[in-house]
């Protein structure tokens, strides 16, 4: 039997290598995949998170703000009221005349 291979054989067998390698590239870049699409989910829950924990912070400090605003606008409001209802009390008797003499036609 002849041990020089033929030219045929010689291309098969370097085909078959050829396939082995690429098989071999396509596998270490599906896994490089899948490991990107890992990461790139991790990255995105990571985002997720911190985003959720922001708008959570910027809510609870918007919240106390107005919360303080109220407070304030309470306390403006019940001076406010005091002042006007001294100021009515001091005009009470004045108004009192002045509404017996247009009554009265004094």
């Amino acid at each position: 039997m002849d041990t020089t291979k033929t030219l045929l054989q010689q291309i098969r067998e370097k085909e078959q290598d050829v396939n082995k390698t690429i098989e071999a590239v396509r596998q270490e870049s599906d896994a490089v995949i899948a490991a990107a699409r890992v990461e790139a989910e991790k990255i995105r829950r990571e985002a997720d998170l911190r985003g959720s924990h922001a708008a959570d912070e910027l809510t609870k400090r918007e919240r106390e703000k107005t919360s303080a605003e109220i407070t304030t606008l309470k306390k403006t409001t019940a001076a406010e009221m005091e002042r006007v209802a001294k100021a009515g009390e001091q005009n009470r008797r004045t108004a009192a005349e002045a509404i017996v003499r247009h009554v009265t036609m004094r």
